[in-house]
């Protein structure tokens, strides 16, 4: 049998392609690019782009570490982040999720960072280990035959087209979601269905101390919440998020009118805002959660938001992006050597990222429940439950059998909270506090996208 790394290429353009350029895709670009393989990556738009700015997990370390960019990270001078601040929308109580309790990760410290740099730093870093990144070029359509991944590519410039012949495909477009949409293997998750409104600003106060660039969460009254994310040293990243249902009540006839009267009715905000000066346009984006009935079929894989997307209040995009850039990498070397890129070779690959999306949605949706909020922001939570809570938020979802009971202590403790009082109800309970209804679940939709996986392992369906 032919070793399959010295299989003439005569017959492929590339091993592997990699659609889109964002963290998830340069960070598997990078990682087969390491590895000796020749690597087309497309991206559509051309850098620098806008992005909102976004906040990491003590486990970006690893992925920086893996990909070869720790020193590049380091010059950046990006804000450094220890953890999260939370407070209610009044100031009254609060909860600092301090990484450096963590004693499941590497190194606590990571960085708040402005996207268009970043997404440069990664993409430029792709260029280094001699991927072929082409900007301005759209995936228009993508087939999967018995032995390719083909690629219909367009220029945007100048409405050039090719077609690429690949080994495999690591779909990494992100909301757009090339395969997710030809297989139809998106699974809505009803209960985080968000808006956020959002800009930059300038001349809001950092925190005190020696920590002055940590996140700062702020949960108002109903079930909606602030971020306010340092991204330089002279621009905050401020923005609220507000269940579908909130939104439709509160917004205003234009994006600014919504989120000055957010800021005017959380007292907190109206108080660090009371000087601020807007630098940006208010954007406004859909903030709908989702998932995917298979995240790998036959000669593809997906990778970051392509495959599954959560509500930003634990900040996992970025990290859960790069980490899944880097497994399909490894996921797709070990097909090479074996010559089989069938979707049962990359099972626990998906395995592996539906557990991780599991992880990370039961404390998401928890946080779009007044009795985790009460829960959270209890005066004196058990400082061990407490550790493990932090231990999954600073991005190991693959904890210890220890903090993973520990983690299931707390949710029963909230699951109390729901019926009787463990301790004092801080948030309104009303119908208006636009809260989610508790009554649908993700496995309900599975269930219903069930059918989406058999199309997806079949080559050539389309």
């Amino acid at each position: 049998m032919s070793n399959p790394m010295t299989t003439t290429t005569s017959q492929y353009d590339f091993d592997f392609a990699v659609a889109g350029g964002g963290p998830a895709g340069s960070s598997a670009a990078i990682s087969l690019g390491q590895r000796g393989h020749s690597v087309v990556l497309f991206e559509r738009e051309t850098f620098p782009r806008f992005h909102i700015g976004e906040s990491l997990l003590s486990t970006a370390n690893d992925a920086f570490t893996a990909l070869g960019l720790t020193k590049q990270i380091e010059a950046a001078c990006f804000p450094n982040k220890w953890g999260a601040r939370l407070f209610t929308h009044d100031g009254q109580s609060g909860r600092y999720v301090d990484f450096t309790d963590v004693r499941e990760v590497t190194k606590p410290q990571t960085y708040q960072v402005c996207r268009e740099e970043f997404d440069r730093i990664l993409l430029d870093r792709a260029r280094d280990v001699g991927v072929d990144v082409r900007e301005g070029w759209n995936v228009g359509a993508c087939e999967f035959a018995a032995d390719a991944a083909i690629l219909d590519v367009a220029s945007r410039s100048d409405a050039a087209t090719t077609r690429v012949r690949a080994r495999a495909l690591v779909d990494a477009t992100g909301r757009g979601g090339l395969i997710a949409r030809k297989f139809n293997l998106r699974t809505d998750e009803p209960r985080l269905a968000n808006i956020a409104v959002f800009s930059h600003y300038t001349k809001v106060p950092r925190l005190e101390g020696s920590r002055p660039d940590d996140i700062r969460l702020i949960a108002r009254s109903d079930a909606g919440w602030f971020w306010l994310i340092p991204i330089s040293k002279e621009l905050t990243s401020v923005g609220v998020v507000l269940p579908l249902r909130l939104y439709r009540r509160l917004a205003k006839d234009l994006p600014e009118e919504t989120l000055n009267s957010a800021i005017a009715d959380t007292p907190l905000i109206a108080e660090l805002m009371r000087d601020a000066r807007r630098e940006w346009p208010v954007r406004v984006e859909k903030d709908f959660s989702y998932s995917a009935s298979a995240y790998a079929g036959d000669r593809w894989i997906l990778a970051g938001d392509a495959g599954f997307f959560l509500d930003p209040v634990f900040s996992t995009g970025v990290s859960v992006a790069m980490e899944s850039g880097i497994e399909a990498a490894a996921e797709l070397h070990r097909a090479l050597m074996r010559n089989d890129f069938s979707a049962s070779t990359f099972a626990a690959f998906s395995r592996r990222h539906r557990k991780r999306f599991k992880t990370f949605r039961r404390f998401v949706v928890g946080f779009y429940t007044p009795q985790f909020r009460d829960i959270f922001f209890s005066p004196e939570p058990p400082r061990l439950i407490f550790r493990s809570v932090v231990t999954i938020l600073a991005g190991r979802w693959n904890a210890s059998l220890w903090t993973r009971f520990l983690n299931q202590l707390f949710f029963g403790v909230v699951a109390i909270q729901k019926h009787f009082n463990t301790t004092q109800r801080g948030f309104r309970r009303d119908r208006d506090a636009g809260y989610p209804d508790e009554t649908r679940s993700a496995k309900t939709c599975d269930r219903m996208n069930a059918p989406a996986l058999a199309s997806a392992r079949r080559p050539g369906s389309s």
